[in-house]
């Protein structure tokens, strides 16, 4: 590659010191009531709302708590990590030795940890910073972690399975008592926060993120508790590290050793809290252990027994939605009817929680067996424990992180409203979503307009020269027919070898109105494999397309590295896109900046526009394939330029094996809205359909003669 391409690549890593992140002016207003709620509450707003301004200004503040001052940036070394290692997996395996029967326990409690895998890692690869060669390195580590695509070898499905061995009843991590059926303490929720909030700002921490997954492989505290074999080689991850620290300067080398030295810290305090959970469960009573079990099930319990009483006590009052009081609740059962042996020795309770009981169903295995054994001990005259709720574990670490969030002030956080955009503007500020947070409600509007003028195709789709996106009622062998239809008669059969090559200034000016599309080439589908998306076929799927467009982390294979090579070949040399410098360039025609955007905005919604992605997908895999293509290669052959862009799409692409058939074999059927928020009345349009916006702008300004006629 040439030095223009070096420096463009680096672009990510020298704009590491330029931080400045603009909100609207309500934003803080806004994010008092979360930030004041708690841990809990933060873990289940970052992880579950990926796309809002707000919990990305509650994860700048959350940052600034957990990497302030206080955080060490010490030198961290191979043999250090080792070491520290070797600590801690000493420490668990005694654990799990002397506490046998608190391996539930331990394993409840580290699971909002487990479940987030490499979070942090999720977002590092986006338009902002490819082709980087260590966002290359690290998002090859992240897609070995993801299973390559396949959902049976991704880590955290993997370690969900291990974890259902013991908690059967364990519920995804996106729901909303996760942390409740858990018992999650406020310090693993504090834990599990950070990590969440360093998935919004992977640019601005790249340095840390490097080196806080470097000392998470190489600690592997859960895949150690569960008993999993490694998913990545810890010599790769180390080798990663070594050629950051070798390209980097110091001042970024010293950052890195802050992200290791907050992971260490981190797992060791954990393991440390494992530990003394471990005893605490080992020695609890019976009692103790039962008043565990009702603060798990204790958000559902009074709402779904508004008449029933517990030693004279309404249950809505002992246990109301907004907290309640466990301790108190099992004394009254205690001394309650409901326990007493029954005609036969049976418990009325014990019938109550059994296969035909009005409670079947509600307490697990473990939990039901729990309930007999203490109910026997009651029953045998076993004294009540005057101290059935041990003070909670890891206060002291909780109330510290609490009050440096509380006491955080990030000074690069800017109040301001968003102002009028040109194209250029908005196309710097959507790549450079982290740091223009506020203009994403502009975004989705943006995204939804370009939606509702696509649908202009359900009425004239078929006219495309190259599609039809044409309204048709949806079924999977309809929507197999109509991909077919466009495979064959719009793309293969037509196509014939040029005879006349148009000249060298008409080919170049045609690989332009591609360029800034090819410049963003996956972006649609960036975020769409987050953290809590891992057990959605069809998200991991999608995902394993964007690997594709990535090259799967090898930078000779990243589609954006290729396109910088074409526009090479053709003496075109623009700044990265992230680039303050992009918005002058003018080697690229502004008239196709209206693709590019909508491709951006449509990539920050992977929840709220879920359905109209993947159907964008399948519409952009099937665009490129047979004439459209072979035609450009031709063009590009004749006069000595590069084609590596157009033929790695005309192969990855195909309808066999490739992208689009992938597309086309995992969409899903598309949502019912009443009354659908788009349309003509006449239903749900295919999500697929709605992919046309790319064509129907083609179309539009190849009318107006602004593309040459073969566009």
């Amino acid at each position: 590659m040439t030095d223009w391409y070096t420096a463009v690549a680096a672009h990510p890593l020298r704009a590491l010191a330029s931080r400045r992140f603009a909100f609207g002016p309500t934003v803080p207003a806004q994010a008092e009531p979360l930030l004041a709620a708690g841990p809990h509450r933060l873990y289940q707003e970052l992880l579950t709302d990926q796309e809002s301004e707000l919990t990305h200004y509650v994860a700048r503040v959350v940052t600034e708590g957990f990497l302030g001052p206080q955080v060490a940036s010490a030198e961290v070394t191979e043999e250090g990590l080792t070491q520290t290692r070797n600590e801690l997996h000493g420490r668990l395996d005694r654990v799990l030795a002397v506490h046998a029967a608190a391996r539930a326990d331990v394993l409840r409690e580290r699971a909002p940890l487990a479940l987030l895998g490499d979070c942090w890692l999720s977002g590092v690869s986006q338009p902002a910073t490819q082709p980087a060669p260590v966002v290359n390195d690290l998002f090859r580590l992240h897609f070995a972690n993801r299973g390559r695509g396949d959902i049976r070898h991704d880590q955290v499905a993997r370690r969900r399975q291990m974890l259902a061995a013991t908690l059967p009843d364990l519920p995804h991590p996106c729901a909303n008592d996760f942390l409740e059926r858990t018992s999650a303490g406020a310090l693993t929720a504090w834990h599990g926060a950070c990590y969440l909030a360093l998935t919004r700002l992977p640019c601005t921490f790249l340095p840390e993120l490097i080196g806080l997954h470097w000392a998470h492989h190489v600690l592997r505290v859960d895949d150690h508790l569960l008993g999993l074999a490694p998913t990545g080689s810890e010599a790769d991850v180390h080798a990663v590290v070594r050629r950051f620290c070798a390209e980097t300067d110091d001042q970024s080398r010293t950052r890195l050793y802050r992200g290791a030295q907050l992971a260490i810290a981190l797992e060791l305090e954990h393991v440390s809290l494992l530990e003394e959970l471990a005893e605490q469960s080992a020695t609890a009573s019976l009692d103790a252990r039962v008043v565990r079990v009702i603060a798990r099930h204790a958000a559902y319990a009074g709402r779904q027994h508004r008449s029933v009483t517990v030693g004279g006590e309404r249950l809505t009052d002992l246990l109301p939605p907004d907290g309640g009081d466990p301790v108190a609740l099992m004394r009254l059962l205690r001394s309650s009817r409901q326990v007493k042996p029954m005609r036969g020795g049976d418990a009325r309770f014990l019938r109550a929680i059994r296969f035909g009981g009005p409670m079947f169903g509600i307490f697990d295995a473990d939990e039901a067996a729990l309930f007999e054994q203490w109910i026997a001990a009651i029953g045998s005259g076993a004294p009540a424990d005057p101290d059935p709720a041990p003070p909670p574990l890891g206060t002291d670490a909780a109330a510290r992180y609490a009050d440096a969030v509380a006491t955080a002030r990030p000074a690069d956080i800017v109040l301001e409203a968003v102002p009028e955009l040109d194209d250029r503007e908005l196309f710097h500020r959507l790549v450079n979503i982290e740091r223009y947070p506020h203009v994403r409600a502009r975004a989705r509007d943006h995204a939804e307009a370009a939606l509702t003028g696509g649908e202009v195709l359900f009425e004239h789709g078929a006219a495309g020269r190259y599609t039809d996106a044409s309204f048709f009622d949806y079924s999977p062998a309809a929507l197999l027919d109509r991909v077919e239809g466009i495979y064959w008669d719009k793309l293969v059969e037509p196509y014939r070898p040029l005879t006349e090559i148009p000249d060298l200034d008409t080919v170049v000016f045609g690989q332009k109105t591609f360029a800034l599309g090819s410049l963003i080439d996956g972006a649609w589908a960036h975020r769409i494999g987050g953290v809590g998306r891992e057990d959605a076929v069809a998200d991991q799927k999608l995902f394993a397309i964007y690997a594709d467009e990535m090259g799967r982390g090898d930078l000779a294979k990243n589609h954006v590295s290729l396109i910088y090579r074409v526009l090479a070949s053709m003496a075109v040399e623009v700044p990265h896109i992230a680039d303050p410098a992009f918005r002058d360039q003018d080697e690229l025609p502004d008239s196709l900046y209206g693709f590019a955007l909508h491709q951006l905005a449509l990539a920050l919604f992977p929840d709220a526009l879920h359905d109209e992605i993947l159907g964008y997908n399948l519409g952009i895999e099937m665009f490129g394939l047979g004439e459209l293509r072979l035609h450009e290669m031709e063009k590009l052959r004749h006069h000595g330029l590069d084609d590596a862009y157009e033929q790695a799409h005309l192969s990855i692409d195909n309808l066999s094996a490739g992208r689009a058939a992938v597309g086309r074999d995992h969409h899903r059927p598309p949502r019912h809205r009443a009354p659908h928020r788009r349309g003509s009345g006449r239903g749900p349009p295919v999500a697929t359909d709605l992919a046309g916006v790319r064509l129907v702008r083609l179309l539009r300004r190849a009318r107006a003669g602004r593309l040459p006629a073969d566009r």
